[in-house]
């Protein structure tokens, strides 16, 4: 290949032969994939020595949706010292997920105890926490759904302040106010009740989102500028001219951080709903527990790998009693209350059975460098 462009395609990797490892990972990996599982592929590469030294290092290389993802080298060799969750269990794949694998991975994974360290009390935990989380919000969203949540606008978030004290919806307000005043009003400008166009807004001084409203209908002033300009699109309300002498009707209250973060929220439903994945979706209504299962079940895996790597073991295929378990997790089979309080104690006994453990702090930066650049001479033949 003649190195005319700054990357690489998956493909040319391939065709190139830069690859030193490809395997598969996830559930496949770990025993607990189903029928309807992604295949994840992840792999490292070594780059060229002469692309490199053209136009830079390249990070890693992935497909649109990030099921295949290779490493170089280089980024492979920071990420572990990191003791990173996703590539620390690279160097421990079950052999029957392994799909390529050279000499010069295999001097990585003959050394990998020298990659295990106390670090991974806080990657794997805290990666661990992340799946509670997500779990919980997957538990929120899910109740959106289940409520039919839809987009409000501007004027649903207006509220006319009361004589009597407390505060009414001015669409709710607007009815009232309408029945009251909608035979005094007949005239050749309507013949209809009142609409928040019928109204108009001046500032009150040294009142944060609180509005004078005005009848502009009632008191015939022919003038029909509205609170927002359209319902539908309005972001925001709008001030109107007010004629001297006219009194107001009310006193509105915007509540404008009320309305941001609706619309926040109502965008994050709808991105949730774009992009979420359909098999899982209709897996967790199956169950009807309100959460997502398949996070809890990472959740409980990644904390029980934890507790195992503070004895010094790296095993990422599960035992076929651990995979019973997990795939009860998955299916929905136990309260969310109870995992929870089960990955909780996990979680409090970690600080025990790191401060027990013999591993080191964290990796030997200079063993890791002499090994990565042992690995390149070899490869390029220096």
């Amino acid at each position: 290949m003649k190195y005319n462009k700054s990357n690489f395609t998956i493909e040319e990797l391939h065709d190139e032969d830069l690859i030193i490892m490809k395997t598969i990972m996830g559930s496949h990996a770990y025993g607990t994939n189903t029928p309807e599982s992604d295949v994840d592929i992840r792999g490292v590469f070594i780059q060229p020595l002469e692309h490199a030294l053209k136009y830079g290092w390249i990070e890693q290389i992935s497909d649109e949706k990030n099921d295949i993802t290779f490493y170089e080298l280089g980024r492979f060799m920071q990420l572990l010292q990191g003791n990173n969750p996703n590539i620390l269990e690279m160097i421990a794949a079950p052999k029957d997920c392994i799909k390529i694998i050279k000499p010069e991975f295999e001097v990585i994974t003959s050394q990998k105890e020298h990659f295990l360290t106390k670090r991974v009390r806080w990657t794997f935990a805290g990666y661990a926490i992340d799946q509670i989380q997500k779990a919980r919000g997957y538990n929120k969203k899910i109740n959106w759904e289940e409520s039919q949540m839809q987009r409000k606008t501007v004027l649903d978030f207006c509220y006319v302040l009361l004589r009597s004290g407390g505060s009414k919806s001015f669409k709710e307000w607007l009815v009232n106010y309408s029945d009251k005043h909608y035979f005094n009003c007949f005239n050749w400008f309507r013949k209809t009740k009142f609409s928040q166009f019928d109204f108009g807004l001046a500032a009150i001084d040294h009142a944060k989102d609180t509005y004078a409203l005005y009848d502009m209908m009632y008191y015939n002033t022919g003038k029909f500028a509205g609170i927002v300009s359209d319902e539908e699109t309005s972001n925001d309300i709008q001030l109107t001219s007010i004629p001297k002498g006219l009194k107001p009707c009310a006193t509105l209250v915007f509540n404008k951080d009320g309305y941001s973060s609706h619309c926040k929220k109502y965008q994050e439903y709808q991105d949730w709903l774009k992009n979420r994945n359909e098999n899982r979706f209709k897996m967790n209504k199956e169950h009807g527990k309100n959460y997502d299962s398949k996070n809890m079940m990472h959740t409980y895996r990644l904390l029980l790998m934890a507790h195992e790597m503070a004895k010094g073991e790296l095993r990422v295929r599960r035992s076929p009693k651990e995979i019973e378990h997990l795939m009860k997790i998955r299916r929905g089979e136990y309260e969310y209350n109870n995992l929870l309080k089960e990955a909780e104690e996990l979680i409090s006994n970690l600080d025990e059975a790191f401060n027990n453990s013999s591993l080191p702090k964290e990796v030997d930066r200079e063993f890791a460098l002499n090994l990565l650049l042992d690995i390149r001479k070899t490869y390029y033949k220096l």
